[in-house]
This record gives C-alpha cells, sequence and structure tokens, in this order.
C-alpha cells in the first residue's frame, strides 16, 4: 500500500523540470517543429537565412542598408495603462516590463542599446518572453554575460521571470542563479502585495517544442491572471482558462516592413491582427511584442524595437 501511494504521489516541481529537460533535448536534436495538435515540419532556418541573406545585399545596393542597421539601434520605450475589474486593489498601478526577443548577440551594439533604454524604465516587475540569441541552436554562452547585464537592472520589487522561445535551449535554464531571473517552464507563480495575489504562468515554447505539457501551464482557478507565452498560439487556452493578459512576441512586428507597419515575413499563423500590439481573444487581452532584437538580418525598417511597460488598473465600479 506504502509503495503504491509512493508511486501515485504528485510529481514535484524538480521532477517535472527535470522530465521536462529530457524531453526538450530530444525535441532539439531532430531539427523538426513540433506543433498543436499532433503537427511536425522539418526546420527550414538554415534555408530561410539564404534566403534573406538576398534581402541585405538588395539593401546594400540601394543604398539603405546603413540606415536599416541604424534602426535596430533605436529601442523605443512603449507604455500603456490597462483597467481590469478583477485586478486585486493592491496592485492598482502596479508597473510590468516586458521584454522579447532580444537576441542579444545578434549586433555588436545591441546590448549596450537594450541596457541604455531599460536603465531609463521605470517598473515594478519584469519578465522576459523569449529567444535570447541570435540562431536557434549551437553556442549559447557567448549570451549568458550580457543577458546577465540586462537582468541585473531588472532587479524591482519582483524578481524578473522568463519563458523560452525558440531559439532558445533547455540548457538556459541552468543558468537561473547567474542571470538573477527565474524561468516558468509550463509552470505558474504568485506574486504577492499585502495579502492579494496575482498569478503568472509561464509555457515552453509553443512555435517549435509543443507538448501537451505546454497546455497544463494554464488552469481555470479564478483570479486574475497573465499569461506568458513566446508566440499568440497559445491564446485560445489562455482565454478558456480565464486569463486576463496574454504577453508575447516572436514575430518582431515583422522587422521589416513596408511604410505603415505592414510586415513582409511574421512566422504568424493565427492572423495578421497577431503580428504586432494589441488583440483579443474573447474577454483576454492579448499583446505582441515588436520585440527590442532581431533575428535573420541586422536590419529594421518601418518597424522599431521596443521595451514595453503595461500600468495595471483597478476599474472603477
Amino acid at each position: 500500500m506504502q509503495d503504491q501511494k509512493k508511486h501515485n504521489r504528485p510529481l514535484t516541481a524538480r521532477e517535472r523540470r527535470l522530465i521536462w529537460a529530457t524531453t526538450r533535448s530530444i525535441l532539439e536534436t531532430d531539427q523538426f517543429k513540433h506543433k498543436r495538435h499532433g503537427k511536425k515540419s522539418k526546420s527550414n532556418w538554415n534555408y530561410f537565412k539564404r534566403i534573406i541573406n538576398f534581402l541585405v545585399w538588395g539593401t546594400k545596393l540601394v543604398g539603405l542598408f546603413e540606415r536599416g542597421y541604424a534602426n535596430v539601434q533605436n529601442i523605443q520605450i512603449k507604455e500603456h495603462e490597462l483597467s481590469f475589474d478583477n485586478l486585486p486593489s493592491n496592485f492598482d498601478g502596479f508597473r510590468i516590463l516586458q521584454l522579447s526577443d532580444l537576441h542579444i548577440d545578434a549586433t555588436p551594439e545591441l546590448a549596450h542599446s537594450i541596457l541604455h533604454v531599460v536603465d531609463q524604465a521605470e517598473f515594478d516587475m519584469a519578465v522576459l518572453t523569449g529567444d535570447y540569441r541570435q540562431d536557434n541552436s549551437g553556442s549559447f554562452t557567448q549570451i549568458i554575460k550580457p543577458l546577465a547585464e540586462v537582468c541585473a537592472l531588472l532587479q524591482k520589487e519582483f524578481p524578473p521571470l522568463a519563458i523560452l522561445g525558440n531559439h532558445d535551449t533547455y540548457l538556459m535554464t541552468e543558468y537561473e542563479e547567474e542571470l538573477q531571473v527565474q524561468f516558468l517552464i509550463n509552470e505558474s507563480i504568485n506574486i504577492e502585495r499585502d495579502g492579494q495575489h496575482i498569478k503568472i504562468s509561464g509555457s515552453d515554447d509553443a512555435f517549435s517544442y509543443f507538448t501537451d505539457a505546454t497546455l497544463e501551464t494554464f488552469d481555470d482557478k479564478p483570479g486574475f491572471k497573465i499569461a506568458l507565452v513566446h508566440s499568440s498560439e497559445l491564446a485560445d487556452i489562455a482565454a478558456d482558462n480565464g486569463y486576463n493578459l496574454y504577453l508575447c512576441g516572436h514575430t518582431h512586428g515583422g522587422q521589416v516592413c513596408l511604410p505603415g507597419g505592414k510586415a513582409l515575413i511574421s512566422h504568424q499563423t493565427e492572423g495578421k491582427n497577431y503580428i504586432s500590439g494589441f488583440w483579443k481573444h474573447g474577454k483576454m487581452i492579448g499583446y505582441t511584442s515588436n520585440g527590442c532584437g532581431v533575428s535573420g538580418v541586422p536590419l529594421r525598417f518601418n518597424c522599431p524595437g521596443e521595451i514595453t511597460i503595461f500600468t495595471l488598473r483597478k476599474s472603477l465600479v
């Protein structure tokens, strides 16, 4: 009987993390994208890089490369105020800073640009929504030092929370202490102010590394809840479970856009409304950040990088 009870006991957080790391390590080695509903497709990142090299060549040919490169360093601070009926009163005025898609090794100047902008921002807590390196495989240790410098500026009332994106490796989670950040891997935490709390749930990347465990990130318990997901692909799941705010990135807002902000490439399958900025899914408010880094090409046109600050407000009844 005792053996049976031991066998049926819930897994510890350490055991869940170990199972996840083992699974993700396998997914990272097979070079396939693993999607919802059993979909699986070959990763064409290297082929994609060859194609966009023509874009670099074209901008140099017409004299636009230097302008596009300079745009990468021009990261903006965007501030938004959001009101919610069920926000605990002690969190009225709570400021969340979102950093997404840093790709911090994409250009030599990028880390300095991110540090400069973050240092100007005022906030109570930071969340990082994935994609910390330029490539989606190979070495990653080169980003640990500059990322740690950024995270040192993020130590506020609550320590920063982070999730992984499709360019990241599971091995990054071993650097939590050095980075001074807590990774949420298909799990949730409560942050508390004077006896009241809000829940923040963070999932593993669903763009390339979806597993059924990803869906277990979200629960339907009442309360004010925020979802952190690298892409918008789990918006329906979070909304169905009563989440109030969904923060993601992944698209870079298109990164290279036509005048007016129309993205040429977004890697976005949920619809054009999810490419950049605010959107809604049911009663849930979502936001897709343009990100503060670049990927593929070190260029931005008509789509500035951003660091976003959300001020949460209690709705007046």
